[in-house]
């Protein structure tokens, strides 16, 4: 069982799964097909990826333009601070953002669709990030947005964050070709 709560940008939403505690534990579904498309999340998802982090460590905001990936995302160790921008030409809420906490304590996982660049940093000492991807990472279509794009002003919860150097060197999305960005479609 899952309950989706809806965002502050349309297509983004948090999933809060059921989960089952007694002495022993817990259990969760993380993921059941039928389920999700009864939320309305029909994505076949064909590549899982799995990151650990150390705290402070942004990664993003990346996206792949011919390879175009929805995202399911959660966290089993630490807590997040997930980002989810909306890149898409011609979008009613294009150069929106919303974000949530996702932390191996509260379970929650964040559905993010096709054309959003997608990003987070790690509140906690460290952090482990998996996802589920709809198509297959190609390094020949990977892009990215700057992190503190002045216009997005995303607010990311650390002042100094640890990059890659690549993500410290992307464009501000008012800096990127229109051929360059996903176009939009109504979900």
């Amino acid at each position: 069982m899952f309950e989706r709560v809806a965002t502050s940008v349309p297509g983004v939403v948090i999933i809060q799964p059921k989960v089952f505690r007694d002495a022993r534990g817990f259990f969760l579904e993380t993921y059941h097909e039928e389920k999700f498309a009864a939320l309305g999340i029909t994505d076949r998802f064909v590549q899982d990826n799995h990151s650990s982090s150390r705290r402070g460590t942004l990664r993003g905001l990346h996206y792949q333009l011919r390879h175009q990936q929805a995202k399911l995302c959660r966290v089993v160790r630490g807590e997040v601070l997930d980002v989810a921008v909306d890149i898409r030409r011609g979008s009613p809420t294009w150069g929106k953002w919303t974000s949530a906490v996702l932390s191996a304590e509260n379970k929650r996982q964040i559905y993010i669709p096709k054309g959003f660049a997608h990003g987070f940093v790690v509140l906690s000492d460290e952090a482990e990030f998996l996802y589920k991807c709809s198509d297959f990472y190609d390094p020949s279509t990977e892009k990215g947005i700057y992190w503190a794009d002045r216009q997005l002003a995303i607010a990311w919860q650390v002042a100094e964050p640890v990059l890659s150097d690549k993500d410290s060197r992307y464009p501000q999305l008012a800096d990127v070709p229109p051929e360059c960005l996903p176009v939009y479609e109504a979900l």
